[in-house]
């Protein structure tokens, strides 16, 4: 049996026990949410957001006439919402955000 084959099983158990300390000794990276009810040091707050009429089309993009239920973006806010971003694509693209001449009104 070669040297590398019977050093192979010596090498996996040291990674496997080093690995958690390599792991650990990467720096933390803030993660929002691990505490819903308290608002971390230093997390960024919006002051005030007011709609322009390019987030009004954005918004509204694929959509003709908008339809009475479409009346919370009035109240959205700088919240975020899926509905303002673009999804799928293919044959699920109805809105046509990924090719804007496709755009199933």
């Amino acid at each position: 049996m070669h040297r590398a084959n019977r050093m192979r099983p010596t090498v996996c158990l040291l990674l496997a026990l080093l690995w958690p300390s390599l792991a650990a000794a990467a720096e933390v990276a803030f993660v929002a949410g691990l505490r819903p009810a308290e608002r971390p040091a230093g997390a960024p707050v919006i002051v005030a957001f007011k709609p322009d009429e390019a987030w009004r089309t954005r918004a509204l993009n694929g959509i003709r006439l908008p339809p009475s239920g479409l009346g919370f973006l009035k109240d959205q806010g700088a919240w975020y919402t899926p509905f303002d971003r673009p999804g799928l694509t293919g044959p699920y693209d109805l809105r046509g955000w990924h090719d804007q001449g496709k755009a199933r009104n």
